[in-house]
């Protein structure tokens, strides 16, 4: 009979015995297979061998026995992290006959971390991170200070020895187990660094570690353990960096160093505990593993600060352990967050019965968040701990978070009750933006913009749709008569818009939706609004916004820029935006010279008697009374295409954001709903007004 590739044939079947296998050894599986452990051997695994050994020592400052850290990056490539903590065990283990410091160096799953005897809430749980680091170093030295000695040990590739000399990891190395006492410290004195040079066997040439990975590192790190300093120093450049990180001030000074707005709440910090019953292997005094219930303390520590913008930020922690994809924890606040959001919406009638609940997105909208939980022996999707897996998290931190939230808006503390109304009314607004968009897009996709029938009936458009078509927002239907018999059709789109439109810094989103002029308005720009604006889809090349030269006119110029500013800031940031300038006065010269116009316009009343003083010095006579425009409407076509709308003799104002912040600071001051600063610029600036210009 014929073999085939499913039936094995008797000569593969003898060729194929126990003696093929393989067996890994110790540290020999990490070098074989190092990603299994750090997650890859480039820059992002050689920074997570040095947050291993970080790790131990913020462990020691969560246990209460570790103040001060220190992490220097060596110019010859090694790294060195140091603490004031008890220190590594150095006596011997008596069932290895190991000193502590050679057992948890060179042996897997070997720390006292898995028992919750020294240390109740720990980032290193599966007893793997410093061997693992010494398994992946061409040279590893540990200095311990205890019991009134310096203990130091060696290693080389997870091998235990001396090096001939100190400093270079490719010196004369002699295996040799066991400490040696190097020197004599007080017995007070107690700590322990760990300096490593990584193995460019393992790790691909060129990886390395940024020195700004670094400092946001430690500097988070200083955050979540108040009263902790951190140093860090970088000898690896010509020029020595050095920083120093400490604060008290925990995660709510955290949160509000990660959030980039302005807030529109003070920072809520939710605090609370909760148990759980686990079942877990624990060694029993003959070294067996015995399934047992074991009761679990959570403590739960959560900060929010809500903003005036878009964007979310969202940080979480599991003893001190940054877990950058979240998980059970962070699961635990959306729901808590969704539920009593809502709760207090529809207590508080900003929801109405038949509206929608509001959704995730809807209350992330602005939000920063630092989510902390300590616990021990948490369950981590993978060396790396990028994501709890601890199932009780997700209630736990939903009941805390739930119940101090409620308790919270229920009896709010002086001043607050305003700030949680703005948050709510925030997340309604960020809801009916939502609702709108998707209607928009639902009912209102449209083949191109030129054949869009739902553009509003009194845009008169232009027939090209390159860089060089403009929108003239024109104020009034009376100029809007004037505008379209002066304007170019083939490039000169006009608008009209009756009177002044809605004051959008102190409305909300929903109702600036419902406001006819502004919805037309960013319905004919074509490029949505707020974060979903995008300036690439604009119909038009410049929006040109044209009022009368009165005090009317300038505030209408405001609200439309008011609006601009706040939800298609991109067109000012390009410089898309401007303004024209009408003429203020039209002087009829009387026989004007050969050569000379007719008609002079002027743009100011200073203008106009430096003017008139220099046509008075040529002799020349003009006819009086001098027309003053009181707005567009008065000029025919021609004049107001020659003075206002044709490219060729028109003059426009460029309108740009030099600095978004200050812009912003002045539209709230100006145009937002606190009135008492507006009254004090008023008032400051009132000695500057001219009594004379004022026109009456």
């Amino acid at each position: 009979m014929t073999a085939t590739a499913a039936e094995p044939t008797t000569d593969d079947q003898q060729g194929y015995s126990a003696r093929h296998l393989s067996v890994l050894e110790g540290l020999e599986a990490v070098r074989k297979r190092p990603g299994m452990y750090i997650g890859s051997t480039d820059s992002r695994g050689l920074a997570h061998c040095l947050w291993e050994i970080v790790d131990n020592c913020v462990d020691e400052a969560l246990a209460g026995h570790c103040t001060h850290i220190s992490v220097i990056m060596r110019a010859d490539g090694s790294f060195e992290v140091g603490d004031n903590g008890r220190g590594i065990p150095v006596d011997i283990e008596p069932k290895t006959g190991l000193p502590g410091v050679e057992l948890v160096m060179t042996r897997l799953h070997a720390g006292g971390k898995f028992g919750g005897v020294s240390y109740t809430a720990s980032g290193g749980l599966h007893g793997v991170g410093a061997s693992v680091v010494n398994a992946l170093s061409a040279r590893l030295d540990v200095e311990v200070d205890r019991d009134g000695s310096t203990h130091a040990i060696s290693f080389k590739r997870g091998l235990p020895g001396e090096f001939a000399d100190d400093g270079r990891p490719n010196a004369r190395f002699k295996k040799k187990s066991g400490l040696r006492a190097i020197r004599k410290v007080a017995r007070r004195t107690t700590g322990t660094r760990v300096r490593f040079w990584p193995d460019m066997q393992i790790f691909l040439q060129g990886a390395t570690i940024e020195r700004d990975l670094v400092m946001d590192r430690m500097r988070q790190t200083a955050f979540l353990i108040p009263g902790l300093t951190i140093d860090v120093r970088d000898e690896r450049d010509d020029e020595v960096v050095e920083e120093t990180f400490h604060f008290e001030g925990g995660i709510s000074e955290f949160c509000s160093y990660l959030a980039k707005d302005a807030p529109i709440i003070d920072v809520l910090r939710l605090q609370g505990r909760g148990h759980f019953t686990e079942t877990v292997p624990v060694l029993d005094e003959q070294g067996h593993l015995i399934p047992t219930d074991v009761e679990r303390d959570l403590e739960v520590d959560v900060a929010l600060r809500w903003g005036t913008g878009y964007d979310t930020i969202t940080k979480s922690f599991v003893n001190v352990i940054a877990t950058p994809k979240g998980g059970t924890h962070v699961r635990g606040l959306d729901r808590a967050l969704i539920r009593v959001i809502n709760e207090q919406l529809r207590a508080t009638k900003l929801l109405k019965n038949g509206d929608e609940d509001v959704i995730k997105d809807d209350i992330l909208e602005g939000l920063t968040a630092v989510v902390t939980v300590r616990l021990p022996e948490p369950q981590f999707e993978g060396q790396t701990k990028e994501i709890l897996g601890t199932s009780a998290a997700t209630r736990i931190v939903s009941r805390v978070v739930g119940d101090e939230l409620k308790a919270i808006f229920e009896n709010p503390s002086r001043g607050q009750k305003q700030q949680l109304r703005t948050v709510l009314e925030k997340i309604v607004s960020a809801a009916k933006t939502r609702i709108a968009a998707r209607t928009q897009r639902d009912n209102q996709r449209r083949k191109n913009a030129l054949e869009n029938s739902a553009l509003p009936a009194k845009l008169v458009d232009c027939r090209t749709t390159d860089d060089r078509s403009e929108l003239f927002i024109v104020e009034g239907d009376s100029a809007l008569g004037t505008a379209k018999l002066a304007r170019n059709s083939e490039f000169q789109a006009l608008l009209p818009i009756r009177g002044k439109i809605l004051n959008v810094q102190k409305a909300s989103v929903a109702d600036m939706l419902k406001n006819t002029e502004c919805a037309a308005i960013i319905q004919v720009v074509g490029a949505g609004s707020g974060r979903t604006f995008d300036i690439d889809a604009a119909r038009y090349g410049r929006l040109i916004l044209m009022s009368d030269a009165d005090v009317d006119g300038s505030h209408i110029r405001c609200l439309l820029l008011t609006l601009i500013n706040r939800y298609m800031r991109p067109l000012l940031e390009a410089g898309r935006v401007f303004a024209a300038v009408p003429p203020l006065h039209r002087i009829e010269l009387i026989k004007p010279k050969r050569g000379q116009d007719k008609y002079i316009y002027t743009y100011s009343d200073a203008e106009l008697r430096k003017k008139l003083v220099e046509l008075e010095r040529k002799g020349q006579r003009w006819k009086e009374p001098i027309q003053r425009y009181k707005g567009l409407g008065e000029m025919d076509a021609d004049q107001l295409a020659e003075t206002t709308m044709d490219p060729r003799y028109r003059m426009l104002r460029r309108i740009r954001v030099e600095d978004a912040e200050e812009a912003a600071k002045v539209f709230a001051l100006l145009m937002g709903s606190e009135v008492a600063p507006r009254r004090q610029f008023i008032i400051a600036g009132a000695s500057e007004l001219d009594v004379e210009r004022i026109d009456t």
